[in-house]
């Protein structure tokens, strides 16, 4: 049995995909009231619960092999008390719930934001440190942080093997965060290009990453390893938003906005929302400008070398199928509709 947390987000649900398609048996951890239409499709086993919930994840945990845990609060913005029980907690809720139970193999689902943010043109690696220059509000990050210092505790502590999986920006079908935003400003021709638009893009199909993920799952050589999974080939930012035009039936972005300056406004929209405690996250924020616009490249070498890691869906089949899925959802016409404004467990 695979435990699955996070399985209504946009990894999770790929996991599940993937694993359903080897016939492996899946459970999944979902929260009272969540979204259940696409896993029903799938022949999973459900089990009602939270990460923020010790109780229910020892049930969850019961009889499983393989725990994979992709559940976080996802996203720039909002109050920290959410990444500290959803992030932190939780992660730590659930790797002590998978010991209780015997669990083999737990698969933590990190981030590669969790290097922290170099912005010069260099290549990161499983080697780098993490948490370089992270700024106050960079909540999403810090957590992810933590989550993975309790991850590697566990291990190091001998009580469950562990493998790290470091995603970079993932998209794909049923991405209820980050498609809709740039679908509506590409179609109004509001989107723009990040500096010259030449940096190299840290872009992840979301079903590629999931098969990494379950394939270091089940190696003895991924036992105590990390792994990025953060490309699926080259891509530049002119070159991503030139297949995304494409796909949406609109001319690509043809206008650019400096770097630093786009990062300031970023600042600046972040101070004003801090200090009006919006709830609503600006227009702009740093970390999204440096997602788009960053120089630094991460390199997913390991796992190509060791997990023998060749992405399946390449970004000229993923992205137009992310958009099609999307406007399928618009038009009524999906088994799984947009979430709520409610933060769901994710990830990055």
């Amino acid at each position: 049995m695979n435990l699955v947390t996070g399985a209504s987000g946009l990894l999770g649900s790929h996991i599940v995909e993937q694993l359903r398609k080897r016939d492996m048996p899946v459970r999944v951890l979902v929260r009272p009231g969540s979204d259940r239409s696409w896993l029903e499709t799938q022949g999973v086993e459900f089990a009602e619960g939270d990460v923020t919930d010790p109780a229910s994840l020892a049930r969850a945990c019961e009889g499983c092999d393989v725990v994979y845990h992709s559940a976080a609060r996802v996203g720039d913005w909002g109050p920290w008390e959410e990444f500290q029980q959803i992030t932190i907690d939780g992660t730590r809720n659930i790797i002590e719930a998978a010991i209780a139970a015997s669990v083999r193999r737990f698969v933590h689902i990190s981030s590669i934001s969790v290097y922290g943010y170099h912005t010069k043109k260099i290549t990161v690696d499983e080697t780098f440190d993490l948490g370089y220059k992270m700024y106050e509000w960079a909540y999403y990050t810090r957590s992810k942080v933590e989550a993975e210092k309790i991850a590697w505790q566990a291990h190091k502590d001998g009580r469950i093997e562990m493998t790290v999986i470091r995603p970079s920006w993932i998209y794909g079908e049923r991405d209820r965060t980050t498609i809709a935003r740039l679908y509506n400003m590409i179609k109004a021709g509001k989107a723009k290009i990040l500096g010259p638009g030449h940096n190299r893009l840290n872009v992840v199909y979301a079903g590629n990453c999931a098969e990494a993920a379950i394939t270091a799952a089940h190696l003895d050589k991924a036992i105590g390893e990390a792994y990025n999974c953060s490309n699926d080939g080259e891509i530049t930012q002119s070159e991503y938003f030139e297949l995304l035009a494409k796909a949406i039936g609109a001319p690509p972005p043809r206008h650019h906005a400096p770097y630093k300056a786009a990062y300031t406004v970023g600042f600046l929209l972040e101070c004003w929302g801090r200090l009006t405690k919006s709830k609503k996250p600006p227009f702009v924020t740093r970390y999204a400008v440096w997602l788009m616009g960053r120089h630094a490249y991460f390199s997913a070498d390991k796992a190509r070398r060791e997990l023998n890691w060749k992405p399946t869906v390449t970004y000229q089949e993923g992205i137009p199928n992310t958009v099609r899925w999307y406007l399928d959802q618009q038009r009524g016409g999906g088994s799984s509709a947009p979430s709520k404004p409610r933060p769901e467990p994710a990830t990055v």
